[in-house]
């Protein structure tokens, strides 16, 4: 019996679908054409956009399902669940509160979108569960002292965590690094108001949709 269970992965496989068909779906919606390489996709779901409950549900469906996946994830560290699902939660209110019609900002919209970034990037880092202490064991030494005779019993010894261990987490460590790095073309093109936010965007909240997804095959391929 698999430990990540077949709704984990059904929710994985929904997250990235529903992302891009939302973005895909709304922009060919929009009157005279949507530029996805400057629009962001919070204009897609903004008052007044055409058709602005394609985004929404996208970005809706987005978030329930990173929550449903997160508990799915039972082989990894409650912290990165955690964190996983809190992103799934920050992008439910992305959906929520939406930008205002004519392009202007909204605080809890901004708030919102960047927990959700920042929670989805870094949630791999903290998702490695912890290795138990390895216990070796030797076989039951007998010895003679003086006149006496004593039985020493199997011997343990406790070792720290093993050099695979720590090389696995550094390679899920590896994973929040690449996912941060869009994230952070994303923040740079938002400050410089550059020409490709919209690009730089779609590339940071793609990637972060199908992180857990490969994570969740990766897990079910070893029997995990």
């Amino acid at each position: 019996m698999r430990v990540v269970p077949g709704w984990a992965l059904a929710s994985a496989v929904a997250a990235p679908i529903l992302l891009v068909g939302g973005w895909t779906l709304g922009a060919a919606r929009q009157p005279g054409g949507f530029d996805q390489i400057s629009g962001t996709i919070s204009a897609l779901a903004a008052v007044g956009a055409a058709d602005r409950w394609i985004m929404t549900l996208g970005l809706a469906g987005l978030g329930l399902c990173h929550c449903v996946t997160a508990a799915g994830l039972r082989p990894l560290a409650p912290a990165g669940r955690a964190l996983l699902a809190l992103g799934g939660v920050a992008t439910l209110a992305v959906a929520a509160f939406p930008l205002p019609a004519g392009g202007g900002g909204s605080l809890p919209h901004t708030l919102a979108a960047a927990v959700a970034f920042g929670a989805l990037a870094l949630w791999p880092a903290l998702a490695p569960p912890r290795a138990g202490p390895a216990r070796e064991q030797a076989g039951p030494t007998t010895g003679y002292a003086g006149p006496t005779t004593g039985y020493a019993g199997p011997a343990t010894k406790r070792a720290g965590p093993s050099t695979g261990h720590l090389g696995r987490r550094a390679a899920w460590v590896a994973v929040a690094v690449g996912l941060l790095l869009p994230v952070a073309w994303f923040v740079v093109e938002m400050a410089a108001g550059g020409a490709r936010v919209g690009l730089a965007e779609r590339v940071a909240a793609g990637a972060e949709a199908f992180a857990p997804l490969l994570v969740v095959a990766g897990l079910r391929g070893r029997g995990g």
